[in-house]
């Protein structure tokens, strides 16, 4: 008996991704095993071939010889900033997020009235240009030491995901908050790992369908310059003396 190629495929897939057919059967929701789906007794479930399209992001069309296309990228998300307003020159402005803003910014992501109440300005360097930038005030410590409480982060919008890199610090606008972490991709394409770099703050996972724009940190605006000095130099000082102390032991020996 020719098997149908729904069949065919679906033992491709498995064999592809290295499942054994009771594992297959665990991740896909089947009881038992997936020996009787890939024998040709039991028809492929609707639920089934939904668990492949988000676990594999397998086309259905495909799956049933409908389509070329084996996969469709189902997490691929436009994060790209809906809004951008212009100068008198007809150049892009750089918006400014406040963190009284930020409350308020994913709510209001297609409001063009919300971004014309926005600080704009213009940033007349050359590493600003043919891109889209915005800058986004600090709120709290998640972000220390790189990033004090009221500096700003200047970033750069991206066009998707995929574009994005691990261990770089991004702004993601989701549809309830405004983050900026450290980016880490999981083996699930559905999630990601948003980490801070203050230790005392946990990395959480975050739905990749959540995210309604992603803006990477490029530089940043900080107003605690003497702060970060006297750490720096108070570091040097204790760095020195302990090599003192090193040094006198040495000699005393």
């Amino acid at each position: 008996m020719e098997l149908p190629i729904e069949t065919l495929r679906f033992k491709e897939i498995r064999e592809e991704n290295n499942y054994t057919q009771s594992d297959f059967a665990d991740l896909l929701g089947v009881k038992n095993s997936t020996a009787d789906i890939e024998r040709g007794r039991t028809k492929l479930p609707g639920y089934v071939v939904m668990g492949l399209l988000k676990h594999f992001q397998i086309n259905p069309l495909w799956l049933f010889g409908e389509s070329h296309q084996k996969q469709i990228p189902l997490n691929r998300i436009d994060t790209l900033p809906k809004f951008i307003t212009l100068n008198s020159e007809e150049n892009e402005n750089m918006l400014l997020v406040n963190q009284k803003a930020a409350a308020g910014y994913p709510h209001n992501v297609q409001d063009a009235h919300f971004y014309q109440q926005l600080p704009a300005f213009d940033m007349p360097l050359p590493q600003f240009r043919n891109a889209t930038y915005r800058g986004f005030q600090i709120e709290g410590d998640s972000m220390l030491p790189d990033f004090y409480p009221e500096d700003w982060v200047l970033a750069k919008a991206i066009s998707s995901l995929d574009e994005a890199s691990d261990h770089k610090v991004y702004v993601f606008v989701l549809y309830d908050t405004v983050v900026i972490k450290k980016l880490q991709k999981l083996s699930d394409p559905s999630k990601i790992q948003l980490i801070s770099l203050n230790k005392e703050y946990a990395p959480f996972e975050i739905e990749v369908s959540d995210i309604q724009e992603i803006w990477q940190v490029s530089s940043k605006l900080t107003f605690n310059l003497s702060s970060h000095s006297e750490n720096s130099v108070l570091r040097e000082l204790q760095a020195s003396m302990e090599e003192l102390k090193q040094q006198f032991n040495q000699i005393r020996k």
